[in-house]
């Protein structure tokens, strides 16, 4: 019996070389970026979220904002002309864990800081059909009454820190006084406000 014939007779044994052959073919695609610059060096000019900005990155995690909306735009002619420049791989080097998305029930959000006002944004996230009627996001009124005491925020500076965010420790001192009598809604416009805007500030 002929080698390859051991091997397409037991189910088995081709499943195992087929898990390897994959296995092998992403570490040779994978690898390398852990190594390149354009994917582990910060855009020029990029800062680390405030205690406030990050406080309202885990609100938007926390409710699943991730779900219906990607911060990730594709390099093809459709998506820069409606949401602006392509994502960068430096613009996320610093954010853990990464919220790139994959599906848009909503529009993407990569570049929507700046793109609309505070109150806008407040409006919107009270009640999205104040401001567009035929939005199918849910509303979320709660972050208007829920205050940030911040007594985890510092801990927070500090776990980034330890995963290679530049916050130095006056920042991670006074990250508790930079959020506390916040709102959940201060802290979440905050952090909508500030995607995409390191690019922005580049071009």
């Amino acid at each position: 019996m002929k080698k390859h014939e051991i091997v397409e007779k037991n189910v088995g044994l081709m499943a195992l070389l087929m898990v390897i052959a994959v296995s092998i073919g992403g570490l040779v695609q994978i690898v390398p970026l852990f190594f390149q610059d354009v994917t582990n060096t910060p855009v020029e000019g990029m800062k680390p979220y405030t205690a406030l900005q990050l406080e309202g990155r885990d609100i938007y995690i926390r409710e699943g904002c991730v779900g219906c909306h990607s911060q990730m735009i594709r390099p093809f002619r459709a998506e820069t002309e409606r949401y602006g420049h392509y994502s960068v791989a430096g613009e996320s080097v610093w954010d853990h864990p990464f919220l790139w998305g994959s599906k848009r029930t909503g529009p993407d959000l990569a570049r929507v800081g700046g793109r609309y006002s505070d109150d806008w944004h407040r409006a919107h996230l009270y009640n999205p059909r104040n401001v567009v009627p035929e939005s199918k996001m849910p509303a979320y009124p709660w972050l208007v009454e829920n205050s940030l005491d911040g007594k985890d925020t510092a801990t927070k500076l500090r776990v980034m820190q330890q995963l290679g965010v530049p916050y130095s420790d006056e920042d991670v001192a006074g990250a508790q006084a930079a959020v506390k009598g916040k709102t959940e809604m201060d802290a979440l416009v905050a952090y909508l406000q500030v995607l995409g805007t390191s690019l922005k500030s580049k071009r």
